[in-house]
């Protein structure tokens, strides 16, 4: 970790920083905003939940065109338009304070802000980073990005409702300081992130018939959806779907045990641990085996969902621990795993996962609240932890399943068609010796193979992003 993060350049360790102060400034503001619109603005608490979903889903979501904007215009251009527009919906948030309707639009556009932001920084943090290096300099942006959502919080509780003026006038020149350092950053556009890919690009054409794989100059397509990496898309749903049960529902659970300290506390705890254990971890998060990863994590979320529905404050604490702990392997791991096994580039990957982190999210809102207001309503709300927690250990083996049975009958047809297509072909010694041979440009190719062969489901082993 020391000897990867000691060579970043100086573009690099702004980003780093930016990734602190970023979320520190967002967290001065958001975690307040349901707070801050009910009371302050007097809006009612159920259009107070409907605007935190839709802002929430945006923010997740809206990943996926952050991605492919950084794709078709490159990294540092997305980071600042991203930059303008969330500086933009701060000054609204200062606006509204005088004219109160600004402040679901303001809310909205910060949160577009966030979503065009985030898949771009990381793929800046990683552009041109050999594979070994990639968690450490993905993890190390975690921490930071942890360290300001720990931070802003503690800072700014005292002066949200007290003087929100202020608090809005100093998140906005925040912004304008980062805004104004990623204007001086280099570009590393569409043309630059890929020269590795179009140097090694010209094997694409080989890569059904066995040949070395194209690294990704060629896409097979424009489409949001194009190239995704289903499994790790698949699971990183799935564990945002499950860890967010935690985040949407815990404070309820907790100030009603304990009280609200207790429950920022908790939160603090979090915090703390990704910021310190991910980063040395992450060597060895890259190792693990993609299905240990996913059952380690998950046994981690099952484990301290359970321990929550016990209730007591050291429950609380050690819970939230554990399903820290499950998370770190989880989403680093996902998102490594996607970085190898998609052919697009790292800023549509990131997009995409983020857009799957959005679908989990969203859905645990809304059949996760059905299950805790089922909960409430029994007078056993631990039984809401408890069934979460089952759903940590059924839905990942389910969706391996269906995953492995998928790629099985994908793999039978292939085969099908290829052994199809052999017995319609002449076999004579010397077209047979030629494949054997030479695919016509002095590359080596493997007998027997046609070009319905089918991709394999890591990539290749190509250098992930690259």
């Amino acid at each position: 970790m020391r000897t990867a993060l000691g060579s970043l350049n100086g573009p690099l360790r702004f980003l780093l920083l930016s990734s602190f102060l970023i979320p520190l400034g967002s967290f001065m503001v958001l975690p307040f905003m349901s707070v801050f619109l009910h009371e302050r603005l007097g809006m009612g608490l159920g259009a107070v939940g409907v605007v935190l979903a839709v802002a929430s889903l945006v923010q997740f979501s809206g990943g996926i065109v952050g991605g492919a904007l950084a794709d078709r215009f490159g990294l540092r251009r997305t980071m600042v338009w991203a930059l303008v527009i969330r500086t933009a919906g701060f000054v609204g948030l200062l606006l509204a304070l005088r004219w109160p309707p600004l402040a679901v639009g303001a809310l909205v556009l910060t949160c577009c802000g966030a979503a065009l932001y985030l898949p771009a920084n990381k793929a800046y943090l990683v552009h041109g980073v050999d594979e070994d290096r990639r968690p450490a300099f993905l993890s190390a942006g975690n921490a930071a990005l942890n360290a300001g959502m720990a931070v802003g919080p503690l800072i700014a509780g005292p002066f949200v409702l007290s003087s929100p003026g202020a608090l809005f006038v100093a998140v906005t020149a925040l912004f304008v300081i980062v805004l104004a350092g990623h204007a001086r950053l280099p570009e590393l556009g569409r043309r630059e992130g890929n020269e590795a890919n179009e140097a090694n690009g010209a094997n694409n054409a080989n890569e059904a018939n066995g040949e070395q794989p194209t690294t990704g100059a060629a896409r097979t397509g424009t489409g949001l959806l194009t190239g995704v990496a289903v499994l790790p898309f698949a699971a990183n749903a799935l564990a945002f779907y499950l860890y967010f049960h935690f985040q949407h529902y815990l404070a309820v659970y907790a100030v009603e045990r304990a009280s609200s300290e207790f429950y920022s506390l908790v939160l603090l705890v979090c915090f703390v641990l990704v910021i310190v254990l991910q980063p040395p971890a992450s060597g060895l998060i890259r190792r693990l085996p993609y299905g240990t990863a996913l059952a380690a994590g998950f046994a981690g979320l099952a484990l301290g969902l359970a321990v929550l529905a016990i209730g007591t404050r050291w429950a609380l604490l050690v819970g939230g621990a554990l399903i820290t702990l499950g998370d770190i392997v989880l989403f680093l791991k996902n998102d490594l795993e996607a970085l190898r096994r998609s052919p697009r580039s790292d800023a549509v990957v990131f997009g995409q996962q983020r857009l799957a982190a959005g679908l989990g999210a969203g859905a645990s809102g809304v059949l996760g609240g059905q299950l805790y207001g089922w909960g409430e309503q029994t007078g056993n709300t631990g039984l809401f932890w408890l069934l979460a927690a089952a759903q940590c250990l059924l839905l990942p083996p389910l969706l391996l399943l269906l995953r492995r049975k998928a790629a099985t009958h994908l793999h039978d047809d292939d085969t099908n068609d290829i052994n199809d297509t052999n017995a319609n072909e002449p076999h004579t010694n010397e077209s047979h010796t030629n494949e054997s041979h030479t695919n016509g440009i002095g590359q080596k190719k493997h007998p027997n193979r046609t070009e319905r062969t089918p991709a394999r489901d890591d990539a290749h082993g190509r250098v992930p992003g690259r």
